[in-house]
């Protein structure tokens, strides 16, 4: 793989990383919600997300993936699901008198869930991988180097964009102070979890 295609992919792994989707409202909800560390474990489950589906074009396991397009609409109302109850819980929370610390934290496993079922149930992300990807890269010759340096760019670009919007988010939650503006952070980032399940849903 050249050094041009190695360029190509990150660029374009960068633009698909920085449009705003259902990832990224919900890293951002987390984030305000509960801070940078909670947000960081929905960012790798998106990520590990990514990489199976890049693993999935690369092997040429397209009928797999066809497959499970059976059970993309399932996969999608569970995944649209769990972000309303998600946002539910957010908005339901009642403030705490410290100034830091947000709502009740989720469980690591949940917020990687939670990302793993958004990446897993994305169009945007399977057509990238199985349709777009394909087109300037030549799937059939990558070597065992090329397929690690694929999945670490895969990792370093859409990792780094994600924690980045988690640590923006993060950061602007240290801004409220008082109850009134940390229930006015909730009901923003119940709004923002709720309006991605709903997307999600709206789309399957």
């Amino acid at each position: 793989m050249s050094l041009f295609n190695v360029l190509a992919f990150a660029t374009a792994m960068f633009l698909l990383a920085i449009t705003p989707g259902p990832g990224v409202f919900a890293i951002i909800s987390r984030a305000l919600a509960s801070g940078f560390y909670s947000a960081s474990f929905i960012v790798i489950g998106i990520v590990i997300g990514d990489i199976i589906f890049l693993l999935l074009a690369i092997f040429g396991l397209s009928a797999i993936a066809s497959i499970l397009g059976e059970l993309f609409i399932l996969v999608k109302y569970l995944g649209g699901a769990y972000l309303l109850f998600l946002g539910y819980k957010i908005l339901r929370s009642k403030e705490k008198e410290t100034n830091i610390k947000g709502i009740e934290e989720l469980s690591w496993k949940k917020n990687f869930l939670t990302g793993l079922l958004i990446t897993l149930s994305n169009p945007k992300v399977i057509l990238f991988y199985l349709g777009f990807l394909p087109t300037f890269i030549d799937l059939q010759t990558l070597n065992i180097i090329d397929i690690f340096t694929i999945s670490t760019i895969v990792t370093i670009v859409l990792g780094g964009v994600m924690l980045a919007y988690a640590y923006s988010a993060s950061s602007a939650k240290n801004l409220f102070k008082n109850n009134s503006s940390k229930r006015k952070m909730n009901i923003a980032a119940g709004s923002v979890m709720i309006t991605a399940g709903g997307i999600l849903i709206a789309k399957a």
